[in-house]
């Protein structure tokens, strides 16, 4: 009674789609929410045609004429043996500040540098969500926040002194908290949705998750004319320490019910698995296991995206150069073939 093979695609979206409001619900407040919930068809911020990147709106909003969105809600979305706290925050926006999947937000913390008494800077925070916000109205957007405090060796403790400003504030914030903002930023992390049979790879650790679950969300959950057009594969890779520290899994598993032949997952779990050398399973080792398969996308057009912790790359970069050495390619020009043709992305921190 449970075999979905025959169930049509449209209703398996709309399941789908209701599976991640009901994850949405879950990050709202239990007072009356700042917005309302609609499973309308999402098309009314697209471009003409949809894919159309002249138009993707950039530095709306800057550090002298800033945004004031105003929390929704904020939840903690990691388990109680993760590595730190990971928190979600939603904004309102009032559809005064619109986005594109892959952009992110500059947020500016309140108060001054206690060593000169400037404003504190501004930190840029890649978006999670579509640009439609996880109530798929288009008057709110996310944030995937990990708390960053500072362990001191010698007081055995924590050191308030040099915690996270940004992601601390944020991650105290509750309903109605202030938050100015600037953007959205960058075009680099966009997908290039005119060619639908496009296959995109997303690697990730910890938070990078973020600008992956926009593309998800618009390909696989809501109505919109990128996921009635998309015919490839999106691959999604991450990398977290433990099985508590993992970001939206259930999202995740809704996505694979709902779109087995589109959507692939893999968990890289750095101190519950090996990886084939016997040592701790770091992204790329997860992504070396396919190495000849992702050289196959690459080779064929598909599109890789990294995004996370600035660490993560040497190892990326050494692990893609030995294999293409064992395929006798030149990494240097096979790499700056894909830079050219616009498949390469990278944001790190």
């Amino acid at each position: 009674y449970y075999d979905q093979s025959n169930v049509p695609e449209e209703i398996m979206k709309v399941v789908t789609a209701l599976a991640f409001l009901a994850s949405a619900a879950a990050f709202a407040p239990s007072s009356k929410p700042a917005f309302t919930t609609q499973l309308a068809a999402e098309d009314f911020l697209e471009a003409e045609p949809y894919y159309d990147q002249s138009n993707v709106p950039v530095n709306q909003f800057k550090i002298k004429t800033p945004f004031t969105g105003k929390v929704v809600s904020q939840k903690r979305i990691v388990g109680p043996k993760a590595t730190g706290e990971t928190c979600h925050i939603i904004i309102d926006h009032e559809g005064d500040f619109p986005y594109w999947e892959g952009q992110s937000w500059g947020v500016m913390p309140p108060g001054n540098r206690e060593k000169d008494g400037k404003p504190h800077s501004v930190r840029l925070y890649s978006i999670a969500s579509s640009r439609y916000g996880d109530d798929m109205t288009g008057k709110t957007g996310s944030l995937c926040v990990r708390r960053a405090n500072y362990w001191c060796p010698e007081l055995n403790a924590e050191d308030p002194a040099k915690k996270g400003i940004c992601s601390n504030f944020l991650c105290d914030s509750g309903p109605g908290t202030e938050v100015k903002m600037t953007g959205p930023a960058g075009k680099v992390m966009l997908m290039p949705e005119e060619e639908p049979d496009t296959d995109y790879i997303m690697v990730a650790t910890g938070t990078g998750i973020a600008p992956y679950r926009g593309f998800i969300r618009r390909l696989f959950v809501e109505d919109t004319p990128a996921a009635k057009a998309y015919k490839g594969q999106a691959w999604l890779f991450l990398g977290v320490a433990n099985s508590d520290a993992l970001l939206y899994d259930d999202e995740w598993q809704a996505s694979l019910k709902s779109h087995p032949d589109n959507f692939r997952l893999d968990y890289a779990i750095s101190r519950e698995q090996e990886n084939t050398k016997g040592g701790k399973m770091y992204v790329q080792d997860k992504v070396e296991e396919y190495s000849d398969e992702i050289f196959t996308k690459l080779n064929n057009g598909a599109h890789i995206y990294f995004c996370g912790l600035k660490g993560m790359m040497p190892g990326i970069q050494d692990m893609l150069k030995s294999v293409a050495v064992e395929k006798g390619l030149d990494y240097d020009e096979w790499l700056k073939g894909l830079k050219k043709a616009k498949q390469w992305h990278v944001e790190v921190y």
